[in-house]
């Protein structure tokens, strides 16, 4: 059964406007406000096939860096399409190959652990944050501002606060 596919694109540089109606007259897109994100549908039987089919479809026409499916697919993964240069190609085969796995299973399980190291992260440079708070103030006194600043925050359309880090 063929489906639409919501695919996200991601541009290295902003979307000169010239570029922007080529591009348009091939797929409709959204565009965000500094034209370095797109969103389009693409009708396709699978995702992977709805990405290959929008970047043979869009190569030529703007400087993609990444197309990325929109939604989790039904293991919960989100794929992602982009073009490497040989040496890179050649650099995953050989590491691939030295763990005794396809490239495309060696890169998947690469990407995936550099995601859940990088989450790590962000979850440690918050306790640290938390901590050196928590020298200062209460934990009722950071409870209350989190939650006043969070009400701040989920009132505005779209959830952002001026005031509050992106």
């Amino acid at each position: 059964m063929t489906a639409h596919h919501a695919i996200e694109i991601t541009l290295p540089r902003p979307a000169t406007d010239c570029e922007l109606l080529r591009a348009r007259r091939v797929v409709a897109l959204a565009s965000n406000t500094d034209h370095t994100r797109l969103l389009t549908l693409q009708r396709a039987k699978t995702p992977g096939r709805a990405l290959r089919a929008l970047r043979r479809r869009l190569d030529a026409v703007l400087p993609i860096d990444v197309l990325t499916t929109h939604y989790p697919d039904r293991q919960g993964c989100v794929l992602l399409n982009f073009a490497l240069i040989h040496t890179a190609r050649a650099h995953i085969r050989q590491a691939a190959a030295a763990c005794g796995q396809r490239p495309r299973n060696f890169l998947s399980q690469t990407v995936t652990d550099a995601v859940a190291r990088h989450k790590e992260e962000r979850v440690r440079r918050l306790a640290t944050q938390m901590e050196e708070l928590l020298v200062q103030h209460t934990p009722e006194e950071l409870l209350c501002a989190a939650g006043s600043l969070l009400s701040h925050y989920n009132r505005l359309p779209g959830g952002k606060s001026s005031s509050a880090p992106s």
